[in-house]
């Protein structure tokens, strides 16, 4: 089944350990397929080299195993709660990687003082509040606090990105780890200074509608 975005779902979480977001068997990517509304997630607890596309789970939207080799990844009901609550999002990016989740650490956001952060993310990344793992409990506060941004730190746990597909919650979970190394870096130097109202708004604007499309000079 949903051969497609198996190999999706797969391919994003072989992105994880590439881009040095994850260790040994943690974090975990998911994808959601709009037209069943069946989620393709990670298999727990195995290690990565030892993923493949058919080995992805597949459950419905409240939790039954739809097609298995093994369990789904303990963070799949906080997975499934967000893609109950925000049908915009078709995939789902977990990770611990360390810059960004040293700032969960302590329950700091990550301050909007950089352009990128305000081209991805169009504000500072929020920090929620500590949550238990293992239910919908932290899919419930992802979705308290995340607001228009597509990422969240959890509070002495890690990182969640949301994405209209699992590429774009992939790619924001790169981003988050890219900018906290650099804000980390910044803060050893001095105090940072976060970027005004306008200016992070103009530049979210023009990453998100102008960036990477082309526009042919009209001749009149």
């Amino acid at each position: 089944m949903l051969e497609n975005l198996r190999e999706q779902v797969f391919r994003a979480n072989m992105a994880l350990p590439a881009n040095h977001l994850v260790t040994w068997t943690s974090g975990n990517v998911s994808g959601r397929d709009p037209e069943t509304g069946l989620v393709v997630i990670k298999p727990s607890g195995i290690l990565f080299d030892e993923l493949s596309p058919e080995n992805m789970v597949i459950v419905d939207l409240e939790g039954n195993v739809v097609e298995a080799t093994h369990g789904p990844s303990t963070d799949t009901a906080s997975h499934l709660h967000i893609y109950r609550h925000r049908p915009d999002v078709n995939g789902v990016t977990h990770t611990h990687s360390n810059y960004a989740t040293a700032f969960a650490a302590v329950g700091k956001p990550i301050p909007i003082c950089l352009t990128a952060i305000a081209d991805e993310f169009g504000g500072p990344i929020p920090c929620a509040p500590y949550v238990r793992i293992g239910d919908q409990k932290i899919g419930q506060v992802i979705l308290q606090y995340i607001g228009n941004s597509p990422a969240i730190l959890m509070k002495q746990h890690g990182v969640f990105t949301v994405g209209a597909t699992v590429l774009k919650a992939l790619k924001a979970a790169v981003m988050v780890e890219d900018v906290a190394r650099t804000v980390w870096l910044a803060m050893q130097i001095g105090q940072v200074e976060e970027l005004p109202a306008e200016e992070v708004a103009a530049n979210y604007e023009r990453y998100q509608t102008r960036y990477g499309t082309f526009q042919a000079s009209r001749k009149e």
